[in-house]
């Protein structure tokens, strides 16, 4: 039975989640700072429509990008030598999210509502979410978005308006947070896109065990700037 949240109620274990709804674990609750932070610690991050209330999800197997398993193809790699683009870094946090917010190609609607904005803007202006940014001709093209807790960043959204914008932006967050001590990259659910670039699926209960020791390090705070040479 899904369990609804009050203001103060603690979220159930990660291991009640539906099977059918894959990961579905509660309603209710707020978008607080707070409550937010909680939720990603446990491996648990908000889904739903707008006007819906707030679901929360938690799903088994869950997909990861271990930045050492990075994969770049031929064509992503002649993309990223290329100088018709520039990578920028918490420069654009709110219009990132809103481009991730714009109707896609195939289709629906969206999940990220102005309330969603509002309260992942609040975590960024706490150095706590950020931004990555693919500009062309001074135009933002692509990017994604994501939460940063200790040794683990984990990716909400990515959006692209020019060939491998997301791409892009993504290989150069992964080459950065190698050398910060980052262990992992949490992508939620199986895509063929984020597969491409080397992301794989392991059971609920690894990725907990992981979240548990590598949120508790000491992590990189802050509004980020990438100080990391992009190699050759």
């Amino acid at each position: 039975m899904l369990k609804w949240l009050g203001k103060e109620t603690p979220f159930p274990s990660v291991d009640k989640a539906m099977i059918q709804p894959n990961g579905l674990l509660a309603a209710g609750g707020d978008l607080s700072p707070e409550r937010l932070i909680e939720a990603y610690r446990q491996g648990i991050f908000p889904w739903f429509s707008e006007g819906d209330p707030i679901l929360w999800w938690s799903p088994d197997p869950r997909l990861v990008l271990f930045p050492e398993e990075l994969k770049v193809s031929r064509s992503l790699g002649k993309s990223l030598k290329r100088k018709d683009h520039e990578i920028r870094v918490d420069s654009a946090f709110e219009m990132v999210m809103k481009k991730c917010a714009e109707p896609r190609k195939e289709g629906g609607g969206t999940w990220i509502s102005a309330a969603m904005i509002k309260a992942y803007c609040r975590l960024h202006e706490m150095g706590i979410a950020h931004s990555i940014e693919t500009w062309a001709d001074d135009r933002l093209v692509g990017g994604l978005y994501g939460i940063a807790l200790g040794q683990v960043f984990f990716g909400e959204s990515m959006f692209s308006r020019k060939t491998d914008a997301s791409k892009l932006a993504f290989v150069h967050l992964v080459h950065q947070l190698k050398p910060w001590g980052f262990r992992m990259i949490d992508c939620q659910v199986k895509t063929e896109h984020l597969v491409s670039l080397g992301a794989r699926e392991i059971p609920r209960s690894d990725f907990s065990n992981k979240l548990k020791e590598w949120t508790a390090c000491p992590g990189k705070t802050g509004k980020w700037h990438f100080d990391h040479e992009f190699p050759e």
